[in-house]
């Protein structure tokens, strides 16, 4: 039975709705055996392996996408083109209200693999957390079972969150002044494994958010958030299948652009202050391509590229022989 529907919720004053929910597939639940693991996506165009490696650990049971905008595009391409699932839905959470209705919680709570689509990660930040869409997204960690997450929903796996509370930042102003407004880090979101004291970054290098990133990592360990701290950046049609032991696998599109990019800090930045350019020496970093392997339990990788990077007044300098800081 193949169905494609919608359903709106709407309260009670009909005033508005609250939610949108459409449904490929079998809209009857169904409980297959899961296995645990994070998808990190890059944003741009999905990777259809790191989609079906979730699929794979679903068990072939429902697959459902949550958002705060857009569309339903996910369901008839997971369900009838990568296919393999008894359903997929996606739940559009358009106001706070929604965090505590009871179908979009079960719903989210009976998922066998849970994806959190793109869009503007301010909307997941300030509308779930510290409500019971967070604790159904744990739920389904814990099961376990694979959540993962493109674009703005990649900003909110780990444990600090770039949150975009006050717009996007760009790395040369970030680098520029550390304490720039819009340099809105969030934490106490989700907890999730292997992204702990971890902060990501998506359309890494086609953006060019190394500075930024840099910047996050500054702020984190200036502020006493955490004495090591660690970046992810996920560049455009990339994502990575985190396995619970923290073994990554390398999902790419294109060998040209397909790449990530793993940052650990040394200690405390140099200078790191309101309106001062950032100084921070030695951030090391570890670049993997198809043919790379990562660890983030061990934060060791095989097969890639590792150098330092370092801030001087601003301005990020790079140890490798070409001087490229990517």
């Amino acid at each position: 039975m193949v169905l494609a529907g919608m359903l709106l919720s709407i309260p009670a004053s009909g005033s508005k709705t609250t939610y949108e929910y459409y449904v490929w597939g079998n809209p009857d639940d169904v409980v297959t055996p899961t296995s645990g693991g994070l998808l990190l996506a890059g944003g741009d165009s999905d990777v259809a392996a790191g989609m079906l490696w979730m699929i794979g650990k679903s068990g072939g049971g429902d697959f459902v996408v949550i958002r705060a905008a857009g569309t339903d595009a996910y369901n008839p391409w997971i369900f009838k083109q990568l296919g393999g699932v008894n359903s997929c839905e996606t739940i559009i959470i358009l106001e706070e209200e929604a965090c505590f209705d009871a179908f979009v919680l079960d719903k989210i709570r009976s998922a066998e693999a849970l994806f959190i689509a793109g869009g503007d990660q301010w909307n997941y930040v300030s509308m779930w957390k510290g409500t019971p869409v967070e604790d159904a997204i744990h739920y389904v960690a814990a099961k376990p079972a694979p959540v993962g997450g493109t674009s703005a929903g990649l900003a909110v796996l780990g444990e600090f969150v770039f949150s975009a509370e006050n717009d996007t930042i760009e790395s040369d102003d970030a680098l520029k002044n550390p304490y720039n407004r819009r340099v809105a880090i969030e934490s106490d979101f989700l907890d999730l494994s292997n992204m702990d004291d971890t902060i990501t970054d998506s359309h890494f290098v086609a953006r060019d958010r190394m500075g930024r990133l840099v910047t996050f990592l500054a702020r984190i360990v200036q502020d006493g958030r955490a004495t090591e701290a660690r970046g992810i950046g996920v560049n455009e049609k990339t994502a990575l299948g985190v396995e619970p032991n923290g073994d990554v696998k390398f999902f790419g599109l294109c060998d040209e652009v397909s790449s990530a990019y793993f940052l650990c800090t040394p200690g405390p930045p140099e200078v790191c202050e309101p309106k001062t350019p950032l100084t921070y020496l030695g951030i090391s970093v570890y670049k993997i391509t198809a043919t790379g392997t990562f660890n983030l339990a061990s934060w060791e990788g095989g097969g890639g590229v590792a150098y330092s990077l370092s801030a001087v007044d601003g301005v990020l300098t790079s140890t490798q022989a070409d001087g490229s800081i990517y």
